[in-house]
């Protein structure tokens, strides 16, 4: 039970700075050090091993990176030797293979740095050593991993694969130093058993894709296309105290129950404001372990509700931002709880204020360093800006239904649609600026693509006032914000590579397409350009749908989006769905992301693990309900009747008598919603397949556990403090970070 105590957050956050040393911080740098002085202290990168390695062992790893070829056993060599010096004289005793299984963490199992040699008299001799095999591949028991059914219990076994275009890192722990080797997971017969390998195939593709459609727009030198993503964290920080009081939050990562407190973010005061004490003690230590791995967190400031904070870095590479950002979130949770925090990066921890999200500003460029999303300085470039723009907008308007499945989660459900996320529905907002520019195409007032006639429409000015016609509709799921596509739609405790995986497949195959079509306008028309500008137009007519300016959160748009016929999918239940129709996911496998096999795997993991949480979450209501608030009520009860009989005076007799019988309706109220959904959820394993319980959980035992959650918030603004077992938001939320 929670001992109601007076708080005092000062002494809190000075006992945490002090033992802590946060000013030092743990590895003894000053929060004064420059950042450019230990930026990536703990990370082996391609430059270093450029320095180090042979040349031509440092030639055959480029080649592997850029060709996808395997390295030979006398590179693999080289590069362990030099890694093993490196991460040695830095302190690592052991050394993992870190990978992203299907459970949406990471994995790891560690192993030492060492070798026994047997002397001539028996005796034993420990001596350093890593090899080339235990760098390029590792074998973890995988059988306990999901597979969703793509592997026989005789073929369980999993195999890690060293990723070499992931820089390797080392974890300075505190009770020692692991060097971390970022892989992919494959099975026995090589199918995809993470979220990485996904993720690097749609890079590949995208790149393939995309390069074939710059030649055909005349840009001949292009080599390679690249994603880049910028992923925005969104993240709550609470008391431990409060945390470990709280059933629900050790179980599930949030609050199932809790009355608003009066104060919430009604004066959005939080937002932008002054960093609290206790707060950017824990930012200044988290940068700084950050910043050591390699990771270029550039922002930190309150988001609006209170005890709410965002983190943002610098754009990468796509697949070395989903290391990263997963690698962050592991990093917060390890520092909050060094300050006597919880990080709290579940979408919805608190009912009646903002939920977290991970807005992913994605982005492509060429080799040459040009964002094709960012309009150029000439006619030809900007008119390349419009091409590209096309071909995404095609990609989301023809995948919104799988682009919605990638980012469902049951924590995603409580966030999207309520005002402070996206609707569930995929939509495309462009700004006031390209908005005109593509309608102005589609009327025909450019039908010849002219230096001139493209400046008339504004194409060649875009450079100067692009980002001020993207006001960053924070309605949209998707907004076009100056250079960039903002996914904003994507959960905070997302693995980045799902969803970004699913993007990048639906762009690639876009541009597959717009080629062909670019070819066959190029072969009619005597003017390249003119070609490019028919492709842009037709594009702009077919998937004009797609596109919305308005407020995503009005009854209007709902009705306006069935007009239209676009996908509303407003629960995890129903968006998984999409995942079993082999149309709707052809452009996975078409562009060789996903085969059919590991796109039903991921159906049938998405399908138990959204079953396990919502079993997990109702369970643990059910408990809060019969151990913590039933109890309560029930003293609060006889407590009130108590007083009911020494009363004298009739009119507070009476007032007495009726918040007696309102208490007593609610607790008839709470042992009658308790005995349904304990009911139901003994019932579950009898209910057959995982589909059928996901329906079941999704329809009706969600909706009994929302009005059981509100018979709860009821009891909880009855009941006396001096009676009330658990944390309250006003505590959880105003007495934590904010000192």
């Amino acid at each position: 039970m929670f001992t109601q105590k007076p708080w005092n957050p000062v002494f809190s956050s000075q006992e945490s700075l002090t033992s802590h040393k946060v000013v030092k911080c743990a590895n003894g740098l000053k929060e004064t050090t420059p950042i450019s002085e230990y930026f990536g202290e703990l990370t082996f990168t391609l430059g270093e091993m450029r320095e180090k390695l042979p040349k031509e062992a440092y030639q055959n790893l480029i080649k592997a990176l850029d060709h996808g070829k395997k390295l030979n056993s006398d590179t693999a060599e080289a590069i362990a030797t030099i890694i093993k010096e490196w991460a040695v004289q830095k302190g690592a005793t052991h050394f993992c293979h870190w990978f992203q299984p299907m459970t949406g963490l990471t994995a790891e199992k560690h192993d030492a740095f060492i070798s026994i040699q047997h002397s001539h008299h028996s005796e034993l001799k420990v001596i350093e050593r890593f090899t080339g095999g235990q760098l390029i591949q590792g074998e973890p028991d995988a059988s306990s991993f999901p597979s969703g059914g793509m592997r026989s219990t005789f073929e369980a076994r999993g195999y890690t694969a060293w990723d070499p275009s992931s820089p390797l890192f080392i974890i300075d722990g505190e009770y020692g130093k692991t060097l971390c080797i970022p892989c992919v997971f494959f099975g026995y017969h090589g199918e995809a058993l993470d979220n990485k390998t996904p993720l690097l195939r749609s890079c590949q593709a995208l790149s393939q894709e995309g390069i074939e459609f710059l030649k055909c727009l005349g840009d001949l030198d292009a080599k390679s296309i690249t994603a880049t993503l910028g992923p925005e964290q969104e993240y709550f920080l609470i008391d431990k105290h409060h945390a470990q009081a709280r059933p629900d939050i050790v179980m599930t990562g949030r609050t199932l129950q809790g009355a608003s407190s009066p104060r919430g973010q009604q004066l959005e005061d939080h937002y932008f404001g002054s960093i609290p004490s206790r707060a950017q003690a824990f930012m200044v230590e988290l940068e700084n372990e950050l910043y050591r791995l390699g990771v270029p967190v550039k922002t930190r400031h309150n988001e609006v509700a209170p005890s709410q904070f965002e983190l943002a870095p610098i754009f990468e590479n796509v697949n070395i931002a989903a290391d990263h950002n997963t690698l962050t979130m592991e990093t917060m949770k390890r520092v909050a709880s060094r300050h006597g925090l919880v990080c709290l990066i579940n979408e919805k921890p608190f009912a009646g204020i903002n939920g977290s999200g991970k807005h992913c500003n994605w982005s492509i460029s060429n080799d040459k360093g040009e964002n094709l999303l960012d309009p150029g300085t000439t006619p030809h470039q900007n008119l390349r800006f419009l091409a590209v723009v096309s071909v995404v907008l095609q990609a989301v308007h023809r995948h919104a239904d799988v682009l919605r499945a990638a980012i469902a989660s049951p924590g995603n459900d409580h966030r999207l649609g309520g005002n402070e996320a996206p609707p569930a529905i995929i939509s495309v907002f462009l700004g006031s600026l390209l908005d005109n520019i593509f309608n102005s195409i589609e009327r025909g007032e450019a039908n010849q693509a002219t230096e001139a006639q493209i400046i008339n429409l504004g194409v060649g000015h875009i450079p100067n006032i692009s980002k001020d016609y993207t006001d960053r509709n924070r309605t949209s799921p998707f907004a076009f914000t100056g250079n960039k596509f903002e996914f904003r739609a994507v959960g905070a405790s997302a693995n980045v590579s799902v969803p970004v995986s699913i993007l990048n497949a639906a762009v690639a195959e876009s541009f597959r397409d717009a080629t062909k079509r670019l070819k066959e306008l190029i072969t009619k028309k005597k003017n390249r350009d003119e070609a490019v500008m028919d492709l842009i137009k037709e594009l702009t007519l077919a998937h004009k749908t797609i596109r919305f300016e308005g407020n995503n959160y009005s009854e209007e748009w709902k009705k306006e989006a069935t007009k239209r016929s676009l996908p509303i999918l407003n629960t995890t239940a129903e968006a998984l769905e999409v995942l079993n129709q082999e149309k709707a996911t052809e452009f996975l496998v078409s562009t060789k992301v996903l085969t059919r096999p590991e796109i039903q795997s991921r159906y049938h993991i998405a399908v138990e693990r959204y079953n396990k949480t919502l079993e997990i979450e109702l369970r643990a209501l059910c408990e809060l309900a019969r151990g913590f608030i039933i109890p309560a009520l029930e003293n609060q009860i006889k407590n009130s009747g108590d007083t009911l009989k020494i009363i004298q005076t009739p009119g507070t007799k009476t007032l007495q008598g009726k918040r007696l019988t309102q208490m007593e309706e609610i607790l008839g109220s709470l042992l009658k919603g308790l005995e349904e959904l304990t009911l139901n959820l003994e019932q579950l394993t009898e209910k057959g397949s995982e589909a059928d319980i996901m329906k079941l959980i999704a329809t009706q035992l969600s909706p009994q556990a929302v009005r059981l959650r509100r018979a709860c918030d009821e009891a909880e603004t009855l009941i006396s403090d001096a009676i009330w077992p658990l944390p309250k938001y006003r505590e959880m939320l105003f007495l934590n970070s904010q000192a």
